[in-house]
């Protein structure tokens, strides 16, 4: 596939995005898809939301063109891929309009996951940093692949709190993936990545900071099925890249849900109680502006993208050692920023003692 044809559809998803965009804002404020400031929000007045309907037709219209027009596409990932995003969006479009139950959402999310699997496209071995491949149960992988894109999709839900922050991530993510699958030879998970890419550019051209429009709950829900769905598409045959990849690939939206579910059990909170405890909300307790939180956190998520291709080009003590310096700075900067706990900080206390007592040693050793 030449490359013309990844930046013909790169370049085509952002115009049509750019150019549908005012119809929605518009098509948002009729049906009264409209995001109301509350405690919880750090927007002043009401905004237009349901922005990720630009994202998912613009995807969806420039993947059918170029794909039918040089006639190089998988039919169960095509139908797979439009499928599970028109529910999903569809969902998510409910949502923003009426703000459905979570378990409603929940059983959408699953039924739009499901299509994965249904058109074939499911995980059968798992890829482990050492040895050889682990081949799975039928039933087994599509019950993996059910639960990655629903986790994924709810992880980016839960980021999407600052303008243009889960559309830069997911961006970053999205150019992640497509980098990964030019050095994997997947031309195919390449032109999706490439498309998706255009797409959420285009939608960042309104929603980054000061933004015109929310992507909403169709947006979050479609990038998150987006993304874990590429996710499995692009790992799912290489066997030599370890299961941590995709893992690292979303490290952003992963490692936040991880810790607020952390934080909520530590403070007798149920998980699905929402708070004010997300990364974006600690960097802007700590004085940051909406616009430098935003950028801090593509800054984490560059690093997250790089850690994984650097992850698929290495094996056995080098994957180790880089999992473990990742951890390591993941656990300080969670502290640092008091995601977790504001005053629980055991390794940054660790590392204030350690400090503190090399002078003495140092002096006692003279």
């Amino acid at each position: 596939m030449n490359w013309w044809v990844y930046c013909i559809g790169f370049f085509a998803a952002c115009a049509v995005a750019v150019l549908i965009m005012p119809y929605i804002k518009k098509l948002a404020f009729k049906i009264g898809a409209v995001a109301i400031p509350n405690h919880r929000t750090v927007h002043t007045k009401p905004m237009p939301q349901m922005g990720g309907l630009a994202i998912f037709i613009a995807f969806a219209v420039t993947y059918l063109i170029v794909a039918l027009s040089i006639g190089e596409y998988d039919l169960d990932v095509m139908i797979g891929m439009l499928a599970g995003g028109g529910i999903i969006v569809l969902v998510g479009v409910i949502d923003d309009r009426k703000n459905i139950s979570p378990k409603l959402k929940l059983l959408g999310q699953i039924v739009a996951a499901s299509m994965i699997p249904a058109n074939g496209l499911y995980v059968d071995y798992i890829q482990l940093p050492f040895g050889d491949a682990i081949n799975v149960y039928p039933w087994i992988g599509i019950a993996i692949t059910v639960l990655w894109i629903v986790g994924v999709t709810n992880a980016v839900n839960l980021i999407d709190g600052l303008d243009g922050l889960a559309a830069g991530v997911s961006a970053i993510a999205t150019l992640t993936i497509m980098v990964l699958a030019f050095m994997t030879g997947n031309t195919p998970v390449a032109l999706l990545s490439a498309i998706l890419l255009g797409s959420i550019i285009g939608f960042l051209f309104f929603n980054f900071h000061p933004a015109s429009i929310f992507m909403g709950d169709t947006g979050a829900l479609f990038l998150g099925f987006s993304l874990a769905t590429l996710s499995i598409l692009g790992f799912k045959s290489a066997v030599a890249i370890s299961f941590l990849v995709p893992i690292l690939v979303l490290g952003v939206p992963l490692s936040d849900t991880f810790l607020a579910i952390i934080r909520r059990k530590l403070n007798n909170k149920p998980i699905s109680v929402a708070d004010k405890g997300h990364l974006h909300h600690c960097l802007v307790e700590m004085g940051f502006s909406t616009r430098k939180a935003v950028l801090i956190i593509y800054g984490v998520a560059a690093i997250f993208g790089s850690c994984a291709m650097l992850l698929s080009q290495t094996k056995q003590w080098g994957t180790i050692t880089l999992v473990v310096i990742v951890l390591l700075i993941m656990e300080i900067g969670a502290e640092a920023v008091g995601i977790i706990s504001k005053s629980r900080k055991p390794v940054l206390q660790l590392l204030q003692r350690w400090l503190s007592d090399s002078p003495s040693r140092s002096r006692a050793s003279k």
